[in-house]
Protein backbone atom coordinates (compact mmCIF):
# COMPACT_ATOMS: atom_id res chain seq x y z
CA UNK A 1 0.00 0.00 0.00
CA UNK A 2 0.91 3.67 -1.00
CA UNK A 3 0.78 7.24 -0.26
CA UNK A 4 -0.15 7.55 -4.20
CA UNK A 5 -0.88 5.13 -6.90
CA UNK A 6 0.31 6.09 -11.14
CA UNK A 7 -3.01 5.37 -12.95
CA UNK A 8 -2.26 5.99 -17.13
CA UNK A 9 -5.25 7.48 -19.47
CA UNK A 10 -4.49 8.39 -22.71
CA UNK A 11 -0.53 8.00 -22.67
CA UNK A 12 -0.33 10.57 -20.09
CA UNK A 13 0.25 9.91 -15.95
CA UNK A 14 -1.45 10.92 -13.06
CA UNK A 15 -0.67 10.07 -9.62
CA UNK A 16 -2.86 9.81 -7.02
CA UNK A 17 -2.40 10.76 -3.83
CA UNK A 18 -3.96 9.49 -0.38
CA UNK A 19 -4.34 13.19 0.30
CA UNK A 20 -7.33 13.07 -1.69
CA UNK A 21 -5.53 14.81 -5.24
CA UNK A 22 -4.08 13.90 -8.27
CA UNK A 23 -0.59 14.58 -10.16
CA UNK A 24 -0.39 14.95 -13.35
CA UNK A 25 3.38 14.11 -14.05
CA UNK A 26 3.31 15.13 -17.59
CA UNK A 27 2.05 18.71 -17.66
CA UNK A 28 3.29 19.19 -13.62
CA UNK A 29 -0.06 20.07 -12.60
CA UNK A 30 -1.61 19.48 -9.24
CA UNK A 31 -5.88 18.77 -9.95
CA UNK A 32 -7.83 18.74 -7.26
CA UNK A 33 -11.66 19.77 -6.07
CA UNK A 34 -14.30 20.53 -3.36
CA UNK A 35 -12.20 22.16 -1.23
CA UNK A 36 -15.17 24.13 0.38
CA UNK A 37 -12.78 26.86 2.34
CA UNK A 38 -14.60 28.86 4.41
CA UNK A 39 -17.38 26.08 5.20
CA UNK A 40 -16.36 25.51 8.71
CA UNK A 41 -16.37 29.67 8.92
CA UNK A 42 -19.50 29.70 7.34
CA UNK A 43 -20.99 27.25 9.89
CA UNK A 44 -19.73 29.08 13.03
CA UNK A 45 -21.32 32.59 11.80
CA UNK A 46 -24.33 30.50 11.83
CA UNK A 47 -24.09 29.87 15.40
CA UNK A 48 -22.46 26.39 14.96
CA UNK A 49 -19.48 26.00 16.77
CA UNK A 50 -16.92 24.09 14.19
CA UNK A 51 -13.12 24.32 14.92
CA UNK A 52 -10.79 26.48 12.75
CA UNK A 53 -8.18 23.75 12.46
CA UNK A 54 -10.23 21.83 10.13
CA UNK A 55 -9.31 24.89 7.79
CA UNK A 56 -5.90 24.65 8.85
CA UNK A 57 -5.45 21.74 8.25
CA UNK A 58 -6.46 21.25 4.80
CA UNK A 59 -4.34 24.32 3.71
CA UNK A 60 -1.38 22.81 5.63
CA UNK A 61 -2.14 19.48 3.64
CA UNK A 62 -2.07 21.76 0.23
CA UNK A 63 1.06 23.51 1.20
CA UNK A 64 3.05 20.08 1.99
CA UNK A 65 1.56 18.66 -1.97
CA UNK A 66 2.79 21.60 -3.57
CA UNK A 67 6.47 21.03 -1.76
CA UNK A 68 6.39 17.30 -2.35
CA UNK A 69 5.06 17.54 -6.07
CA UNK A 70 6.25 21.25 -7.13
CA UNK A 71 3.97 21.53 -9.57
CA UNK A 72 3.71 24.30 -12.36
CA UNK A 73 0.38 25.59 -12.22
CA UNK A 74 -2.68 24.04 -9.98
CA UNK A 75 -6.25 23.38 -11.53
CA UNK A 76 -9.12 23.05 -8.88
CA UNK A 77 -12.31 21.53 -10.09
CA UNK A 78 -15.06 23.43 -8.32
CA UNK A 79 -16.61 24.68 -4.68
CA UNK A 80 -12.96 25.77 -4.18
CA UNK A 81 -15.08 27.97 -1.80
CA UNK A 82 -17.88 27.20 0.19
CA UNK A 83 -20.06 30.56 0.39
CA UNK A 84 -20.25 34.09 0.91
CA UNK A 85 -17.12 36.05 2.41
CA UNK A 86 -15.92 35.20 6.03
CA UNK A 87 -12.24 34.99 7.72
CA UNK A 88 -10.86 32.10 6.60
CA UNK A 89 -11.35 33.70 3.02
CA UNK A 90 -8.94 36.14 4.36
CA UNK A 91 -6.34 34.06 5.92
CA UNK A 92 -6.80 32.28 2.25
CA UNK A 93 -5.63 35.57 1.21
CA UNK A 94 -2.92 35.48 3.53
CA UNK A 95 -1.35 32.04 2.30
CA UNK A 96 -1.78 33.64 -1.34
CA UNK A 97 1.32 35.53 -1.13
CA UNK A 98 3.48 32.78 -0.32
CA UNK A 99 3.06 31.26 -3.46
CA UNK A 100 2.30 34.59 -5.61
CA UNK A 101 3.72 32.83 -8.76
CA UNK A 102 2.27 29.46 -8.78
CA UNK A 103 -1.14 29.95 -11.37
CA UNK A 104 -4.16 28.57 -10.16
CA UNK A 105 -7.13 28.08 -12.57
CA UNK A 106 -10.63 27.30 -10.67
CA UNK A 107 -13.06 25.71 -12.88
CA UNK A 108 -16.46 27.10 -11.21
CA UNK A 109 -18.89 25.02 -9.15
CA UNK A 110 -21.93 25.61 -7.55
CA UNK A 111 -20.47 26.70 -4.21
CA UNK A 112 -18.31 29.46 -5.67
CA UNK A 113 -20.34 32.50 -5.43
CA UNK A 114 -17.66 35.38 -4.57
CA UNK A 115 -17.69 38.38 -6.43
CA UNK A 116 -15.81 38.46 -9.29
CA UNK A 117 -13.37 41.04 -8.06
CA UNK A 118 -12.42 39.07 -4.77
CA UNK A 119 -10.90 35.93 -7.49
CA UNK A 120 -8.83 39.04 -8.94
CA UNK A 121 -7.58 39.47 -5.49
CA UNK A 122 -6.69 36.53 -5.27
CA UNK A 123 -4.88 36.07 -8.71
CA UNK A 124 -7.36 33.10 -9.76
CA UNK A 125 -8.36 32.22 -13.20
CA UNK A 126 -11.80 31.80 -14.03
CA UNK A 127 -13.48 29.13 -15.97
CA UNK A 128 -17.56 29.31 -16.04
CA UNK A 129 -17.48 25.85 -17.04
CA UNK A 130 -14.94 23.80 -17.92
CA UNK A 131 -11.29 23.75 -19.24
CA UNK A 132 -9.54 21.90 -21.05
CA UNK A 133 -5.45 20.92 -21.65
CA UNK A 134 -4.61 18.53 -24.72
CA UNK A 135 -7.43 15.11 -24.82
CA UNK A 136 -8.82 16.47 -21.02
CA UNK A 137 -11.44 18.31 -19.85
CA UNK A 138 -12.13 19.31 -16.24
CA UNK A 139 -15.58 20.55 -15.13
CA UNK A 140 -16.67 20.41 -11.95
CA UNK A 141 -20.27 18.45 -12.12
CA UNK A 142 -20.47 16.13 -15.05
CA UNK A 143 -24.08 16.70 -16.07
CA UNK A 144 -23.75 20.25 -16.17
CA UNK A 145 -20.87 21.05 -18.67
CA UNK A 146 -19.01 18.09 -20.26
CA UNK A 147 -19.42 17.85 -23.70
CA UNK A 148 -18.95 13.71 -25.09
CA UNK A 149 -16.24 13.06 -27.13
CA UNK A 150 -14.66 16.43 -26.96
CA UNK A 151 -11.32 14.73 -24.08
CA UNK A 152 -11.47 12.40 -21.09
CA UNK A 153 -13.08 13.95 -18.33
CA UNK A 154 -11.95 15.12 -14.69
CA UNK A 155 -14.99 16.08 -12.53
CA UNK A 156 -15.95 16.72 -8.52
CA UNK A 157 -18.79 17.47 -6.92
CA UNK A 158 -20.53 14.41 -5.81
CA UNK A 159 -17.29 13.53 -3.49
CA UNK A 160 -17.59 10.08 -4.76
CA UNK A 161 -16.90 7.04 -1.82
CA UNK A 162 -17.17 3.12 -2.04
CA UNK A 163 -18.04 0.60 0.82
CA UNK A 164 -16.40 -2.18 1.48
CA UNK A 165 -18.24 -5.21 3.15
CA UNK A 166 -16.87 -7.63 5.24
CA UNK A 167 -17.65 -11.58 5.57
CA UNK A 168 -20.34 -10.65 7.97
CA UNK A 169 -22.62 -7.63 8.32
CA UNK A 170 -19.76 -5.02 8.75
CA UNK A 171 -19.04 -2.56 6.37
CA UNK A 172 -16.64 0.40 5.78
CA UNK A 173 -17.37 3.54 3.62
CA UNK A 174 -14.36 5.50 2.43
CA UNK A 175 -13.69 8.49 0.05
CA UNK A 176 -12.46 7.30 -3.41
CA UNK A 177 -11.38 8.39 -7.03
CA UNK A 178 -13.45 6.96 -9.78
CA UNK A 179 -12.43 5.99 -13.36
CA UNK A 180 -14.97 5.02 -16.00
CA UNK A 181 -14.88 5.30 -19.54
CA UNK A 182 -15.30 8.50 -20.41
CA UNK A 183 -14.84 10.26 -17.22
CA UNK A 184 -13.14 10.74 -13.83
CA UNK A 185 -14.22 11.96 -10.53
CA UNK A 186 -12.22 12.84 -7.63
CA UNK A 187 -13.23 12.92 -4.24
CA UNK A 188 -13.47 16.06 -1.99
CA UNK A 189 -10.20 17.57 -1.48
CA UNK A 190 -11.74 18.59 2.13
CA UNK A 191 -12.06 15.95 5.05
CA UNK A 192 -15.49 18.08 6.21
CA UNK A 193 -17.96 17.00 3.63
CA UNK A 194 -20.11 14.15 2.88
CA UNK A 195 -19.60 11.73 0.48
CA UNK A 196 -22.33 9.98 -2.17
CA UNK A 197 -21.67 6.27 -2.62
CA UNK A 198 -20.78 4.82 -5.89
CA UNK A 199 -21.26 1.40 -7.27
CA UNK A 200 -19.18 0.74 -9.86
CA UNK A 201 -19.64 -1.33 -12.76
CA UNK A 202 -17.93 -3.28 -14.82
CA UNK A 203 -15.04 -2.03 -16.48
CA UNK A 204 -14.55 1.29 -14.28
CA UNK A 205 -12.00 1.29 -11.98
CA UNK A 206 -12.15 2.63 -8.37
CA UNK A 207 -9.34 3.48 -6.02
CA UNK A 208 -10.39 3.48 -2.50
CA UNK A 209 -8.47 6.28 0.52
CA UNK A 210 -7.82 4.01 3.26
CA UNK A 211 -5.57 5.26 6.34
CA UNK A 212 -3.50 7.49 4.14
CA UNK A 213 -3.17 4.73 1.76
CA UNK A 214 -4.61 4.49 -1.88
CA UNK A 215 -5.96 1.01 -2.65
CA UNK A 216 -7.47 -0.08 -5.90
CA UNK A 217 -10.76 -2.53 -5.44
Amino acid sequence: MAAFIPHTILNNTFLLSADRCIFWEDKKTLILSDLHLGKTGHFRKSGIAIPQAVFKEDMQRLVTLLQIFKPEQVVIIGDMFHSEGNKEHDFFLKWRQDFPALPIHLVKGNHDILKEGWYSLADITIHKCEMAIGDFVFVHDIEDCAIPGNGYIFSGHIHPSITVRGLGKQALKFPCFYFGKQYAVLPAFSKFTGTYGIEPKAGETVFALVNQTVIQL
